[in-house]
């Protein structure tokens, strides 16, 4: 493994643990604010952040890049948004099994032959999840493949901003917009039940998730192939897992001990050779000529 995939794997790494810690610490804000009202504070804040701190300019866009960073906003806000609703009508763990068919899918029609690690991914994530533990709720399940799309779909785009677009420009506009979109959604239904000490609570929550662990996710997938970051993700349950085990001493079951070692396993399987061809970042990040029209340009 070159030191490039193995920087993949680490910030991916890196990012899932924010993820995890920064679901944890929202349970109080979920409570007070709802599901759906918690995540529109975090995306709106996320948004309002990373557009102070970078400052993004029009030069640093095509045209076509910045169109891709709208559709990234509006698909980070879907995502994000129909999870929530998913999990307030099914068990976390159903939801999560059913929206990581989203990555799973994507890891196995772009896996170019290697399929062991995204079915083996699969299974673990299964004997973790355990969804069959749960009653089945029609309505959640359609909100939690919508949500699977939704990722399959920002792991595509998020990969194309980042090839694309300097730094974290992307991120900064694809952000403000998921924000403004969630804004619309669900802002008028909570913003009633806000207060001066929730306000800060998201701000710092946003800056833990989604701020730097989707910054650390585009950078990552700079360096990691499609395929091999989907089957990544898989390890999500696992560490959920394991921070339950150590800091909550939920003592996890033999089936979810087999789904962390099958997760484990795929997800070192899939970085050994997940790294890309410095020829296809090459080419991705130097546009056609044709379309080096930058939004600046009259």
């Amino acid at each position: 493994m070159d030191l490039r995939v193995r920087a993949g794997v680490g910030l991916a790494v890196v990012s899932m643990l924010c993820v995890q810690l920064g679901l944890a610490v929202s349970v109080g804000l979920i409570d007070q604010l709802g599901a759906d009202g918690a995540a529109w504070l975090r995306l709106a804040w996320a948004g309002v952040v990373l557009l102070l701190i970078v400052r993004p300019r029009p030069s640093a866009f095509t045209r076509n890049a910045f169109l891709t960073c709208l559709i990234l906003g509006v698909v980070t806000a879907a995502m994000t948004l129909l999870f929530m609703a998913a999990v307030e009508r099914l068990p976390l763990g159903t939801a999560s099994a059913l929206e990581f068919l989203g990555p799973l899918t994507l890891a196995l029609i772009r896996g170019r032959g290697r399929i062991l690690w995204p079915v083996l991914a699969g299974i673990g994530v299964v004997f973790l999840t355990e969804p069959w533990a749960g009653a089945v709720d029609l309505v959640g399940v359609g909100y939690a493949l919508g949500a699977a799309v939704c990722w399959a779909l920002y792991i595509l785009l998020t990969q194309r901003v980042g090839d694309e677009v300097a730094g974290i420009n992307g991120l900064a506009v694809s952000m403000a917009v998921a924000g403004l979109v969630a804004t619309v959604a669900v802002g008028p239904s909570a913003v009633d039940r806000l207060t001066p000490h929730l306000i800060l609570v998201g701000l710092g929550l946003a800056i833990l998730l989604p701020v730097v662990p989707f910054a650390l996710e585009m950078v990552s997938l700079r360096r990691l192939s499609a395929a091999a970051f989907g089957t990544l993700m898989s390890l999500e349950p696992a560490f959920a897992q394991l921070i339950g085990f150590v800091v909550l001493q939920q003592v996890p079951s033999l089936l979810a001990v087999a789904g962390i070692g099958c997760v484990v396993v795929a997800g070192v399987g899939a970085a050994r050779g997940g790294g890309r061809k410095q020829a296809e970042v090459a080419q991705a990040v130097q546009p056609p000529e044709s379309e080096r029209t930058y939004l600046s340009s009259p």
